[in-house]
């Protein structure tokens, strides 16, 4: 098949590196890839090595009616079968095109349980005939679209994110290494990571910090990301006294996660709202136990072997990390092998991509019966 993947950025998010994920390996399985971009190029942005074409697609009106006829002139000579898209402006770019381009199969994604207001999920209602599914990263994300029709039930699948194992291996030699890098050898250090946004209610983890680095001083918080506050926030964390400036580490964004995984001894999650998130299934891949608020796809992801809280509710945050911290390290062993186990049988990149690959034949091979005999 030949594949287009339409995305808004190619930043530093989760929801990028897994379409990064999938789409090679789309490719290695022998399919046609190509990436198409809305935005320009950013500074910081995950590498690949399969073809972008950038629409350059800005807030300006002009900026985007020529990223339109671009992306037109693109797919007409390019003619994909199936033209793959993610979040809300790239479906909703993707379903216009299909007006434009009237032959490709077009397939939505959400990536999170709040992808905006009413406005934009009257947008998807409206559009929702210019695509032939649309997919969710987690059932609790399909249900509340369906809920609020902006997708008809019979129309919404859920297909979970895949976590690259191979990649996220526990390494003690590289745990040591980075722990004695970072001069935390005896300190039990708990590691978050990902976009510093309104979502990852950061504040409510400094609020549960602030508890736990009071009952358990030998402890550190890492804070791995950037987001537009991301130095004010960290000032308004320690001048708030979530913990002295040097417990609290504001490490920015990181490309060797997977290393600060390695080096931490519990992974954390405060969000206020979530798709699945790719850094817990990750932690769970690297034998990490996890404390998380119960958030979107969280429950699905780690089933029974994490510690779940309610969102913001700091209290109860804290209370969880310190049960883990104040629990053996067997037992955090033992927590962290589940984990890994549950993230092997069910939420394998490979086995994802087997779904995804077997989601593509059917539309398409729906899509050209209907084609061939004049109702596509």
């Amino acid at each position: 098949m030949v594949i287009v993947y339409l995305l808004t950025s190619l930043g530093m998010g989760g929801a990028e590196r897994q379409v990064l994920a999938v789409a090679s390996r789309m490719a290695a399985r022998g399919h046609v890839v190509k990436l198409l971009v809305l935005r320009p190029p950013v500074a910081e942005q995950w590498p690949t090595a399969l073809p972008v074409i950038h629409l350059d697609m800005r807030r300006s009106p002009a900026s985007v009616l020529r990223g339109f006829f671009r992306a037109r002139r693109f797919l007409r000579g390019y003619r994909p079968d199936l033209i793959h898209s993610h979040s809300f402006h790239a479906n909703i770019v993707a379903r216009l095109l299909r007006i434009l381009v009237p032959a490709p199969v077009v397939l939505s994604t959400v990536h999170n349980v709040y992808e905006g207001g009413a406005h934009r999920m009257i947008a998807y209602r409206m559009t929702d005939f210019l695509c032939k599914r649309t997919t969710a990263v987690s059932a609790v994300a399909a249900e509340r679209f369906v809920l609020l029709k902006a997708v008809p039930r019979h129309k919404c699948v859920v297909v979970t994110n895949g976590i690259e194992t191979a990649l996220f291996l526990s390494n003690a030699a590289r745990r040591m290494r980075v722990r004695t890098t970072m001069d935390v050898v005896d300190k039990f250090i708990w590691l978050t990571a990902g976009r510093l946004v309104p979502a990852k209610d950061i504040p409510n983890l400094l609020a549960a910090f602030k508890t736990v680095s009071a009952a358990l001083p030998d402890v550190e918080l890492w804070i791995a990301g950037e987001g537009k506050g991301t130095g004010e926030m960290g000032e308004a964390g320690f001048s708030a006294g979530h913990g002295s400036p040097g417990q609290v580490r504001w490490l920015g964004l990181r490309r060797d996660l997977d290393a600060l995984l390695d080096a931490a001894d519990g992974f954390v999650l405060a969000s206020a709202w979530e798709g699945m998130p790719l850094a817990v299934g990750e932690a769970m891949s690297m034998e990490k136990p996890v404390v998380a608020t119960d958030v979107g796809g969280v429950r699905e992801l780690m089933g029974e072997v994490g510690m779940l809280v309610p969102p913001k509710n700091s209290e109860a945050l804290a209370a969880a990390m310190l049960a883990l911290m104040r629990s053996s390290i067997f037992a955090r062993q033992k927590l962290g092998r589940a984990a890994r186990a549950r993230i092997e049988d069910y939420f394998s990149i490979e086995a994802r991509a087997q779904q995804w690959e077997s989601l593509y034949r059917t539309l398409f091979e729906y899509h050209r019966e209907r084609y061939i005999a004049g109702d596509g």
